[in-house]
């Protein structure tokens, strides 16, 4: 819904810093020093004056309207576009003025925006917009509001070239701009306090929660990856771009190799083997025993997260997100041991799927009793959401390795791991279902659990004699959980 275009007035937050920074000295505060280059086809391919007094609409005062806003900002439309580095790291950068009619999108914006993502793609350069707008420019009408159809598919074909896009939400970021280059970047920043929503605050229901138009609501909805700080947000972005850029990662052109797949981790637990059903079941529910987020610590020296399934939920019992290890990236969706939800569903097979359009091989973790199988579950679509994780997996453009760490509880589980390069650790189990409930479904006495969770071959090393894993990792030397000798032990490694 398009936002009127008010004059800009900065606001200082509460340290003092400027949220509604100038197209120009956001791209300053975020780029490496002097890398900045306009783009020239930005004016030069597009931009052709309109010769109708008042633009399309003949709105009246339209063209004394655009040359204040030029005067009072400098620039000639509501969006700069160039190329830049960060961190050294090249990239095609859209910053929008905010002080040009509220950053609002019309005719003018789409050439720019187009130009910008042609030149991605001619160069191969990852996009970076960072985003202050109040929607479509209500004076330019439908010629305005149709923008957002070219600037969708100037971004899609962006992304389908295996080219990132990560967005930025400065204040305020609302209607078009944020239902198209915001909401539809793959890895989507925002900062503290900023009105993010596709309705615009003079256009909401009176009787809203003021709070769901906050980048703070937007990320417990799902909807964006991070909330940083301002003082952060060059870090941020130059790790982000870094991980999506590194050797090893990036676009994979049709008809070349694929990378090669993630190691699996070194286990950080036991090494020895579990004697019995029962005792595998013991070790992986034991909650002393290491989780998603030390095998996270100890296998990358950094990461960045994704979060957020798009469609309104977070998991915090799924970890996703990109990290480095031995200078290349490496995807991750992890399970923290907590029944996984459909939100964690969805947003690991977001991350596969655009691993896999950026070609970066992807790592999973297994560790979970098995999906969330309550009424707010079934209503959320539990059995949609693991079915799409199970076709995200099936259809990986890259190699996919899973480790189970944990727990392994049935398809909840089963969805996340590679058909063909699943590996357990020797505190861990992998069943058809929890030995309690087969005990149940089979009318047993609960004093033969741990002799039905015998039957069930759940154990490691039955796993690998099954042909189901193709080995058990034991801990690597000089590991934060003690050390201990070789990397794996069963079949083969990758």
């Amino acid at each position: 819904m398009p936002e009127p275009t008010p004059e800009p007035t900065p606001e200082p937050t509460p340290d003092g810093t400027i949220r509604r920074l100038g197209a120009r000295a956001a791209i300053t505060a975020v780029a490496d020093q002097d890398s900045f280059r306009e783009l020239d086809a930005c004016d030069a391919e597009f931009e052709v004056a309109d010769s109708r007094p008042d633009g399309p609409l003949a709105w009246p005062g339209y063209t004394e309207a655009r040359a204040r806003a030029e005067e009072r900002t400098g620039e000639r439309e509501s969006v700069v576009c160039g190329t830049a580095t960060l961190g050294g790291t090249r990239a095609v950068v859209i910053s929008f003025e905010f002080g040009f009619m509220g950053g609002s999108l019309g005719e003018r914006t789409g050439d720019r925006l187009e130009a910008a993502h042609r030149h991605a793609r001619d160069h191969r350069l990852p996009v970076v917009s960072l985003i202050a707008t109040g929607g479509s420019r209500m004076q330019e009408g439908m010629r305005a509001l149709v923008q957002l159809q070219r600037v969708a598919k100037q971004s899609e074909l962006t992304g389908a070239a295996g080219l990132a896009r990560i967005a930025v939400l400065r204040d305020p970021t609302t209607g078009g701009g944020w239902a198209t280059l915001g909401a539809g970047a793959d890895l989507v920043l925002a900062l503290p306090g900023s009105q993010v929503g596709f309705a615009g605050s003079r256009v909401r229901p009176a009787d809203t929660d003021p709070a769901a138009y906050t980048a703070e609501g937007q990320l417990a909805a799902g909807a964006i990856d991070d909330v940083v700080r301002h003082e952060e947000l060059r870090e941020a972005l130059v790790l982000r771009l870094g991980l999506l850029s590194a050797p090893g990662g990036g676009h994979v052109p049709a008809g070349a190799s694929t990378p090669a797949a993630a190691e699996p981790p070194g286990a950080l637990g036991r090494s020895d083997l579990p004697a019995t059903g029962w005792e595998a079941v013991s070790r992986a529910r034991d909650p002393d025993r290491p989780r998603a987020t030390a095998y996270l610590d100890a296998y990358f020296a950094e990461r960045a997260p994704l979060r957020g399934d798009r469609c309104g939920g977070a998991d915090p019992g799924m970890l996703c997100g990109f990290g480095r290890r031995a200078g290349r990236t490496v995807a991750y969706a992890a399970q923290c041991g907590t029944a996984t939800t459909p939100a964690g569903y969805r947003t690991a097979a977001r991350l596969v799927r655009l691993a896999g359009r950026l070609g970066i091989p992807v790592l999973t973790l297994i560790d979970t009793p098995g999906a969330a199988n309550d009424a707010v579950a079934e209503r959320a679509g539990a059995g949609a959401a693991i079915a799409d994780l199970f076709a995200a997996v099936a259809a990986a453009q890259v190699p996919v390795t899973s480790l189970v760490i944990g727990e392994g509880g049935s398809g909840g589980a089963l969805a996340l791991a590679s058909p063909d390069n699943l590996w357990a650790t020797p505190d861990s189990y992998f069943s058809v279902i929890a030995p309690e409930l087969a005990t149940a479904i089979l009318k047993r006495g609960r004093e033969e659990t741990r002799t039905t969770a015998e039957q069930l071959r759940l154990r490691p090393q039955d796993l690998v004699e099954l042909g189901v894993a193709r080995g058990i990792v034991t801990a690597r030397t000089g590991g934060p959980y003690g050390p201990v000798t070789s990397r794996t032990r069963g079949l083969t490694g990758p």
